[in-house]
């Protein structure tokens, strides 16, 4: 194998690629516009959902009430229908996140100190973002729950049960984007080098210089080494931008070791890359090989736990996940990221994605031999 003829070809690819114009924005702005998008669409939180709210006793408890829902922050009052049915006109429009809606025995039943009836409608066609509403709501009600009962008792009561202190680690304010946008910049680099590598033979073919490429004294594996060459290193200066960019624009944290983070990074471009070439080789034209990444890309996003948690999955789907280099990449990127935990940790992550690459490489240095014979 000769490293000059290796260099040549690397220099060769970097000259075709930055030829064309319309590639250096594809290569610079895409990853960030992605990062950008996904990073803000992305998102869990809630700060802000819309409410109609029928009150049907019109006293003072019945606006403490609403006064508490609006007083959170959280809650946003934008509709007060009349009747129940005008709430779930409402709700089924999509106007409004939740209905309240308050009886008239409202207040007469907590004066006399009996349990008061509150109805609470929301919206479950998003199962995820109902769920946090109404855990929102369950808060807001335990707090005015509290203050109805001093104010009628002339004193705080307190209830049997156990004093949860809750400490959460890592990730403290429980913020949604940084638990997404590290998978983001793991996705965007699989995205990027995925993409652009199974174009990679394709492009030679459709060009007609495959067949000049074949009868250079180039070696197979030689070939293959110079055409992964310039997009491992694009694809790492890819890594460090969008790395970067959620450091100071999204002010993600970042608690490990750079080096592990690169490291992880070109063990997992084995995977990539190698998928990539596949490709190339199995595909006739430009079109198809998009094709085929595309078929590629909606599995490993699924079946990756980006947003979906594995354990969740039916067992032969989690069986299926372990063929997933982007499951690995995902707990390396978020361990070091959030945890800042080591090699010591995740050593069999990186082994299970040394592993993947290998075989994955192997069989499209295989595939491209065949090609060339």
């Amino acid at each position: 194998m000769s490293w000059l003829r290796i260099r040549e070809m690397v220099r060769k690819e970097f000259i075709q690629l930055f030829r064309d114009k319309r590639n250096r924005p594809i290569l610079v702005i895409a990853p960030l516009i992605q990062l950008l998008v996904f990073g803000y669409v992305v998102n869990y939180d809630i700060r802000d959902v819309r409410v109609a709210l029928t009150d049907q006793a019109r006293t003072r408890e019945s606006r403490l009430a609403a006064d508490a829902f609006t007083g959170s922050g959280i809650f946003r009052i934008t509709h007060l229908p009349a009747t129940p049915r005008a709430m779930e006109e409402l709700l089924l429009a999509g106007k409004v996140d939740m209905g309240i809606k308050i009886p008239p025995d409202f207040s007469d039943h907590i004066r006399r100190g009996k349990t008061a009836g509150l109805q609470i409608l929301a919206d479950g066609s998003m199962s995820n973002m109902a769920s946090v509403r109404i855990s929102y709501t369950a808060t807001v009600l335990d707090r005015l729950n509290a203050e109805l009962i001093k104010e009628l008792h002339g004193r705080e009561l307190k209830y049997g049960k156990i004093d949860g202190r809750i400490r959460t680690w890592y990730n403290p304010n429980l913020d949604s984007q940084h638990f997404f946008v590290p998978g983001i910049v793991a996705f965007v680099v699989m995205l990027i080098s995925l993409l652009m590598t199974s174009i990679a033979i394709i492009k030679e073919r459709e060009a007609g210089t495959m067949e000049q490429l074949i009868v250079t004294p180039l070696k197979p594996i030689e070939l293959i080494i110079g055409k992964t060459i310039p997009y491992t290193i694009i694809s790492l200066g890819q890594m460090a931008l969008v790395m970067l960019f959620a450091l100071y624009w999204f002010a993600i944290p970042f608690a490990g070791s750079v080096p592990l983070l690169f490291l992880a990074t070109c063990v997992f471009l084995l995977s990539t890359l190698g998928i990539g070439l596949f490709i190339s080789t199995v595909s006739k034209t430009q079109q198809q090989a998009m094709m085929t990444t595309f078929f590629f890309i909606l599995p490993f996003f699924m079946l990756s736990g980006f947003v979906f948690p594995i354990s969740n999955m039916p067992e032969l789907v989690q069986w299926l996940t372990y063929l997933n280099p982007l499951r690995y990449f995902l707990v390396i990127i978020r361990g070091i990221f959030l945890k800042g935990v080591g090699l010591d940790m995740l050593w069999p992550q990186y082994a299970a994605l040394a592993l993947l690459g290998t075989a994955v490489f192997a069989g499209a240095v295989g595939r491209f031999r065949k090609r060339l014979d």
